[in-house]
């Protein structure tokens, strides 16, 4: 299955080619893992939603 939202690549290798394989390997490690349980996105959501007051304590 592939993945839906396929934003833009940074660019991690001057070479096309190896910059090209390299993401398309993480396209397939990404794609062959399983989906995040309701537990994990929530833990994923709380890490990345914070109250402002925590991110100035920060």
């Amino acid at each position: 299955m592939a993945s839906l939202c396929r934003h833009a690549r940074p660019r991690r290798f001057e070479d096309p080619a190896r910059n090209a394989a390299y993401w398309a390997r993480i396209e397939r490690i990404v794609d062959a893992a399983p989906p995040f349980t309701p537990e994990q996105r929530a833990a994923i959501r709380t890490a990345f939603h914070q109250p402002e007051d925590r991110r100035a304590a920060a």
